[in-house]
């Protein structure tokens, strides 16, 4: 297993749904200025990308992450993932997907970028 800031990214996805210093932790992973695309709207800088997974972790129970990380030639971090997660309205789901995350020269996420391959249900 590698041990990149996307992995530590995915690894505190999980812990933020019941920790807010999990999701403080994983903000601060992004540069200033990142750009988050996940949902339909890019979110972009901390505090949108607080409020977004503010929300986004709200509505989970629990989560659990499995995923495999990729180091590409032009330093592009890839992680096919899969998801197994409860909702807060008892409601089992799976998802998966593959997220692409540039870093800046400190390590921290420029971009995040997820391509959904099996939507949730």
């Amino acid at each position: 297993m590698t041990d990149t800031t996307i992995d530590r990214y995915i690894g505190l996805a999980d812990r933020a749904v019941h920790d807010d210093s999990a999701l403080e932790e994983l903000v601060a992973l992004f540069a200033p200025d990142a750009i988050v695309q996940i949902g339909p709207e890019p979110v972009r800088g901390h505090a949108a990308i607080t409020a977004f997974y503010r929300a986004h972790f709200a509505a989970f129970a629990d989560s659990r992450h499995y995923w495999n990380t990729t180091v590409l030639e032009d330093g592009t971090l890839r992680a096919e993932w899969v998801a197994a997660s409860r909702m807060t309205d008892g409601q089992l789901i799976t998802v998966a997907g593959v997220e692409h995350a540039q870093v800046d020269a400190n390590g921290l996420i420029t971009r995040l970028r997820n391509e959904f391959t099996r939507l949730p249900g």
